[in-house]
């Protein structure tokens, strides 16, 4: 059964399934790394690539996004002569083989401050039970300060973030 105006030929009408929808959750995944989307809006676009039923509806959710844009069946379809390119025609070049392991590349000073800060949270509780424990230091809930200094150096060396 189609929409009026749809023919059964028609790759929008086509069903999508998981494939598909993890390839637009991946490629949202990659315009909120771009700062192309904020967290709300890549809530709510996710939120619709998840409940997407055809691929209409996940085309609608890449409307205003350059690419990437996901792998949809359909995608391929050739354009009749004269008309207009659409990135929704022409299949996106695929990605040189090889394993993606998503890391991104940070200096040993980054790697370092990186360890130091996940470690503050655990050595802020142990100073804090050694000073007010064993040495019956009144002011033992300073330990919890290195929190956020080790925040603050990690923010400085990491540097700004690329918007």
């Amino acid at each position: 059964m189609t929409s009026p105006g749809r023919s059964e030929s028609d790759p929008a009408v086509v069903r999508v399934g998981d494939t598909e929808r993890n390839s637009a959750l991946e490629a949202l995944g990659e315009h909120l790394t771009a700062g192309r989307l904020d967290m709300d809006e890549y809530g709510e676009r996710s939120a619709r690539v998840t409940t997407a039923r055809t691929v209409a509806d996940l085309k609608s959710v890449f409307t205003d996004l350059p690419a990437p844009h996901p792998s949809l069946p359909g995608s391929t379809v050739a354009r009749p002569s004269g008309a207009s390119a659409s990135p929704w025609t022409a299949a996106a070049p695929s990605p040189p083989a090889g394993p993606d392991t998503g890391a991104v590349a940070r200096s040993r000073a980054q790697k370092t401050v990186a360890v130091v800060t996940a470690l503050s949270v655990p050595i802020a509780l142990i100073l804090f039970f050694v000073l007010g424990t064993v040495l019956s230091f009144s002011g033992a809930w300073l330990a919890f300060l290195l929190i956020p200094a080790a925040g603050a150096v990690a923010n400085a060396v990491q540097g700004p973030t690329a918007r």
